[in-house]
């Protein structure tokens, strides 16, 4: 990356940063866009980080390119620099404390939202076309929920995770974010196979956690006031579980991943990312066998409730707008928990979900920030969420 421009704002780019309005010259379909790679994907020469930097002290430069960002630049997308990540993307805050909390272009004083913080900052602050990250509990689609883009989290394995610093193999995905709908399909087209299976149904679900439950005709309305659009509470109580559930597995794989080098290197962890990890140490055999029978219950709801893959499924993406600056502490992993409940719905089932730029948030605290509606499908209809979406464009 010698011929991007020097890093300016060290919270949102790791190396590279173009000019507004630089125009890149190429060839392929994403002639023209440029990409801003989240530091967790190899590229070749650079040091892959992964957002801390003891890690980065004992990598060597990446001999090869990551295979997703390399299909990106065969498709004619122009690479502008690596963005910073939550460390080891083991959090949705956006938060590092060691390069700083990038600034949410659309609502300065709540948070960005990670763990693809500085790539969705990088897009949403027109610096990059599209912002390339990860999404294991939420990673893609909360960044691009709190800032007002597009993002998908393709169906786990769809995607090569080749050359990606993993945080949970079992969720990790690959995905990315743009301003609008029309760049996020094009990439789509580049990166997702081909599918020749039926289109679900036109009808719908909607997914509604309990304390939402007075919003349901605003999702209606962004969603094109459907009146086949049926409507599936979700309880407090089911939401937790699906979290716990979801926590204890990636929380078992982080730690078969990551355990036996933090343990050896003690590094320098935020104290939230640290006690995470801790935790993780903690889990057993019976903690993880009983997730995987939890697991399973949860998959066969989702079915149900998408009539075996016949039908979509939209919820929101977050239990709302970002939370403030300054939420912190308890507070803040009470909601991180909650939240967390909502996007476990897509990893626990290995399936793809779009979060769309479809709403705002005017509750009270809310200050019209944005907020994301999603759609989900069942793995493997991936393409098929791109295609509807383009209905409820914003």
């Amino acid at each position: 990356m010698s011929d991007v421009i020097e890093r300016v704002d060290r919270s949102v780019w790791v190396k590279g940063r173009p000019e507004k309005g630089t125009t890149i010259m190429g060839s392929g379909p994403l002639a023209g866009q440029r990409m801003a790679v989240k530091d967790l994907f190899d590229i070749k020469g650079e040091v892959t980080g992964a957002g801390n930097p003891d890690w980065a002290a004992t990598q060597c430069p990446a001999r090869h390119t990551a295979p997703s960002v390399q299909t990106l630049l065969n498709a004619g997308a122009a690479l502008v620099g690596k963005t910073q990540t939550d460390e080891f993307a083991y959090s949705l805050n956006g938060v590092n404390v060691h390069y700083g909390t990038p600034v949410n272009p659309k609502a300065p004083d709540r948070l960005p939202g990670g763990s693809s913080s500085g790539s969705a900052i990088a897009v949403a602050r027109g610096e990059a076309d599209i912002g390339l990250g990860t999404d294991t509990g939420g990673s893609i689609r909360i960044p691009a929920s709190y800032n007002g883009l597009w993002g998908l989290r393709p169906t786990h394995g769809v995607i090569s995770s080749d050359g990606l610093v993993p945080l949970a193999p079992c969720f990790d995905t690959v995905g990315w974010l743009c301003r609008d709908h029309d760049t996020l399909a094009k990439v789509a087209r580049a990166m997702l196979p081909e599918r020749r299976d039926p289109a679900p149904d036109r009808v719908m679900t909607l997914l509604v956690p309990e304390a939402l439950a007075g919003e349901v005709s605003r999702f209606r309305q962004a969603l094109g006031a459907r009146q086949d659009l049926l409507v599936q509470s979700l309880s407090d109580q089911w939401l937790a579980h699906l979290g716990r559930t979801f926590r204890v597995l990636q929380g078992r794989d982080i730690w078969r991943v990551h355990g036996a080098w933090l343990t050896r290197e003690q590094p320098r962890l935020a104290p939230d990312i640290e006690a995470r990890f801790q935790w993780c140490a903690t889990l057993s055999d019976a903690d993880e066998q009983a997730a995987r029978r939890a697991r399973e219950e949860i998959v066969d709801a989702l079915r149900t409730f998408s009539d075996d893959g016949a039908q979509l499924l939209a919820l929101p993406t977050a239990p709302g707008a970002s939370p403030l600056l300054s939420l912190t502490g308890r507070r803040l992993e009470t909601y991180r928990e909650h939240l967390m409940g909502m996007t476990a719905l897509a990893g626990l089932w290995g399936a793809p979900q779009l979060s769309m730029p479809l709403l705002s948030d005017n509750r009270a605290g809310g200050g019209h920030a944005p907020w994301g509606l999603s759609l989900l499908g069942a793995p493997g209809q991936d393409r098929h969420l791109v295609t509807r979406a383009r209905t409820t464009r914003a």
